[in-house]
């Protein structure tokens, strides 16, 4: 969808028009349920977050400061309605924190081996508290204070888990490389 025509679709949305509404879902269902599978492996659940979103998308539409862009605005429902399943599914459960947590050297040339989808599907493996700092700060690009903030815990859990989650992907790479 070009520029243009998503500035027309969302005019039509503010005027609660179905018919623009199913031509949103329909332009962004793939780059949303690749957001919301980011934070939760099953399919199913990941799903309905999307649905979730689509809807907070469609009541709060007025919100949205055409500004900004519009993909921007909704990563960030989406990244928002995932944490808050995981909040209440209490799958993000914070680890035990480290007041200094050590950076994994991460061999980038490691990932250079595996397709997309291969290493979304190591990302996956990951349990659930390491999974979503993992994408908070490597894939979205937050700060530790900010994903604290975001997810209720410590910066220094956020660390933790960070380190953790890197750890488990060096250990989850190098096993699926023989």
């Amino acid at each position: 969808m070009g520029t243009e025509q998503l500035i027309e679709t969302l005019k039509k949305c503010r005027k609660n028009d179905r018919n623009a509404q199913r031509e949103l879902y329909e332009s962004f269902y793939r780059f949303g349920l690749s957001v919301c599978l980011r934070y939760v492996a099953d399919i199913e659940v990941s799903r309905e977050l999307l649905n979730d979103g689509f809807m907070k998308v469609f009541t709060n539409i007025d919100q949205y400061k055409p500004e900004y862009p519009f993909v921007s605005w909704f990563k960030r429902i989406l990244i928002n309605t995932c944490i808050n399943h995981l909040r209440k599914s209490h799958q993000n459960v914070p680890t035990a924190e480290l007041i200094e947590a050590q950076e994994v050297g991460f061999e980038l040339d490691l990932f250079g081996k595996f397709s997309v989808d291969e290493i979304g599907h190591l990302i996956q493996q990951l349990s659930p508290s390491y999974r979503t700092v993992f994408n908070l700060y490597v894939i979205e690009g937050y700060e530790h204070k900010d994903i604290a903030e975001m997810l209720g815990i410590s910066i220094g859990t956020s660390l933790s888990n960070l380190h953790k989650a890197r750890k488990k992907l060096q250990e989850l790479i190098l096993v699926n490389e023989l």
